[in-house]
């Protein structure tokens, strides 16, 4: 008996890395699964029926059941056929990893609107256009897993990445939100931010990696990486996921799992960490005196200005910590 038998999963983007195992994983453990990918380069151009088939066929030469989807989650149309694709298929869905995703690094001043729009539709959008008619049925049948992929960029933010964090922290957002709209119907929403090593990965500009070192950010994933061998392979990220979607999951909706390698932690929800408060409006003269010494003292600059830049007879900014960012 596996943990998802008789559970009908659809997996967007699940031609390679993270969603293949996913799909391979959910399989395994007794799902039928659709295969959703239109086979795209990592900016989203191009496309190949060839990565979702063989998922596929993998599938089904180790004994499972799955059905390869192509179309693209970036409109609401794709979005509506690759959940009809299920219910003609295998006559419902349970449960719905929304995994598809494609990279346009850019900083910000050179960005162009078509490289944000484009993130933003297949990542941001696309969690939309599938989970409506998902969660349609779910509620429905009142019952339903819905398992969402945000990022540490939208949590912590990485330079070069404003359309993708965007994306990503908006993820994070409409997590909570569905969580609350489907809880009472038996539906559990919740999200990932992983760490693997993947085909996006592996696209991350040279620059981009330079400007996260100066910034401490490489430091910081280096210290709170566990003393072993790195395990960055996409099929570690899929066994959380696959409890999450199980029966004994029923009770966690909500909430944003880090998963890498063997590690899986749970964010805490951003709320106030310090607070200043009078019975009166502040001034000016009391916010700039209060603000840095009180609400913001020991919380570094994450990017601050080279000396040349900083302002005259004020205090330089914080050093960043030997932990990276904050």
């Amino acid at each position: 008996m596996g943990a998802l038998d008789n559970k009908v999963a659809v997996v967007t983007g699940s031609g390679r890395g993270i969603g293949r195992g996913i799909a391979m994983l959910f399989a395994r453990e007794g799902a039928q699964v659709v295969v959703n990918d239109p086979g795209v380069n990592t900016d989203g151009s191009g496309h190949d029926d060839g990565p979702a088939d063989q998922v596929v066929a993998e599938i089904k030469a180790a004994g499972g059941t799955a059905v390869a989807n192509h179309d693209s989650v970036a409109s609401v149309e794709g979005g509506e056929r690759i959940i009809t694709t299920a219910v003609d298929t295998f006559g419902r869905i349970d449960i719905l990893v929304n995994n598809a995703g494609i990279l346009r690094d850019r900083m910000i001043f050179n960005m162009t609107e078509e490289e944000w729009d484009a993130v933003i539709a297949v990542h941001l959008k696309g969690h939309f256009a599938c989970t409506k008619p998902a969660s349609i049925l779910m509620r429905q049948q009142r019952y339903g897993r819905i398992i969402n992929f945000s990022s540490g960029s939208g949590i912590i933010g990485m330079p070069g990445q404003a359309n993708y964090g965007a994306a990503k922290s908006g993820i994070a957002g409409f997590t909570r939100v569905v969580a609350k709209d489907l809880g009472r119907y038996g539906v559990t929403c919740n999200a990932i931010a992983p760490g693997a090593s993947t085909r996006m990965t592996q696209q991350v500009p040279d620059s981009a990696r330079e400007l996260r070192a100066r910034a401490g950010i490489t430091s910081a994933a280096a210290a709170r990486a566990p003393a072993v061998p790195q395990l960055r392979d996409p099929e570690y990220v899929a066994p959380m996921v696959g409890y999450l979607c199980s029966d004994d999951a029923w009770n966690i909706n909500g909430q944003i799992f880090h998963v890498a390698g063997g590690t899986v932690g749970v964010a805490h929800h951003p709320t106030p960490m310090r607070t200043l408060w009078k019975p009166a409006m502040w001034t000016l003269d009391e916010l700039a005196v209060a603000v840095p010494h009180q609400l913001m003292s020991g919380i570094p600059n994450p990017a601050p200005p080279p000396p040349d830049l900083a302002v005259p007879g004020r205090p330089a900014p914080a050093e960043t910590p030997a932990g990276g960012a904050a």
